[in-house]
């Protein structure tokens, strides 16, 4: 390996560095970078809601998708139920002029823990997902660096991001379930449990993993490209700077781009996945009246309805959220990560 390869800890193993941070800490890292996106992102998301509301009201068992950039949701509005739809709430009493307007008024006049009403659902699945994808992103490019001692291959972002979110999201997906039966229907948790042990007897096992083709048909190309344009817009940073580790801001702005391009590339992939979330979920409320439709179906129905265009349709508010998420969590995740191992270092100097 040369010197000049020796300087990218970006695509460097961790193993045998004397700063070398743990899983348990790499574990840590990307927890508290779920935990920081999802706080500073989840408040647009409910204004956005709460303004779509006010401007057009939504009809008793409408279908909204509420996504904040780490976890997308689809709730099912009951007439003056705010239980089944928290971001949802009758703004009769003020009126809503704008963003910056909503975050001060919902605030005052509803109390500032309204703007994080969607949070506790985001935490419930982003975290324990976003752990295991980062701590298996980073397990799977040490083990590709370590086969042939190669750093600048180019496909191994890409392969150790793709496998690592399909290890994800097969993992996450009965929670999934579980979160769209909470978001849909008041169960208890009791009865969630006699509805999933329902839903094995009759489905099989493989029913806890509904919807899972649709989510890794978006998330595993949007991964691929997302890791493939950080990590080589990070190395090219690090050649440029000769500094060890982007800082801060390099971090975040490099996060924001590569989730732009890869938002923008998946972008069908995308609103294939919604269509599909919006019938799965109307399938869970109508207690199996209305069966999903298989997801190559989807995919016909609206190409038929809206042509080729219809697969390019919410480009600007996916990339608008999915930007700042992408840019929050990976400079989070890699201030804590270069914290941890400077914590090391220290330790076995001592």
């Amino acid at each position: 390996m040369t010197g000049e390869e020796s300087n990218l800890p970006s695509l460097h193993p961790e193993r045998g560095h004397p700063g070398a941070i743990t899983p348990a800490q790499q574990m840590i890292s990307s927890c508290t970078g779920a935990i920081l996106t999802s706080l500073l992102v989840t408040p647009l998301d409910v204004v956005k809601i709460r303004l779509q509301a006010q401007k057009k009201p939504f009809k008793e068992g409408q279908r909204i998708l509420y996504r904040n950039g780490l976890m997308d949701h689809v709730l099912v509005c009951w007439s003056g139920n705010t239980r089944t739809c928290p971001w949802y709430r009758k703004t009769a009493h003020f009126q809503l002029r704008g963003t910056l307007d909503a975050l001060i008024k919902i605030a005052r006049y509803e109390g500032i823990t309204s703007l994080w009403s969607g949070l506790p659902p985001t935490l419930i699945m982003a975290v324990p997902a976003t752990v295991i994808y980062f701590t298996s992103y980073e397990r799977l490019k040490v083990l590709f660096v370590h086969k042939n001692g190669r750093t600048e291959d180019w496909w191994k972002p890409m392969a150790a991001g793709a496998l690592a979110r399909v290890w994800a999201v097969t993992l996450i997906s009965p929670l999934e379930l579980v979160r769209t039966k909470l978001q849909s229907e008041q169960m208890s948790y009791k009865e969630i449990g006699k509805a999933l042990q329902s839903s094995v007897q009759h489905g099989g096992i493989m029913s806890l993993w509904r919807g899972l083709g649709p989510t890794i048909l978006r998330d595993v190309p949007f991964s691929a490209l997302y890791w493939f344009s950080y990590e080589h817009m990070k190395s090219l940073e690090i050649k440029r700077t000769g500094s060890s580790q982007l800082g801060f801001s390099q971090s975040f702005i490099a996060g924001a781009f590569s989730g732009t391009v890869a938002a923008i590339v998946t972008l069908p992939f995308d609103v294939i996945k919604t269509h599909r979330q919006i019938e799965l979920g109307q399938a869970e409320v109508m207690s199996g009246k209305t069966q999903a439709r298989p997801t190559w179906k989807l995919i016909h129905k609206l190409y038929l309805r809206e042509g080729f265009s219809g697969l390019f349709t919410g480009l600007v508010p996916r990339v608008v959220k999915i930007a700042p998420a992408c840019a929050i969590m990976i400079s989070s995740y890699e201030y804590f990560k270069q914290f941890f191992r400077t914590l090391n270092e220290e330790a076995v100097q001592r």
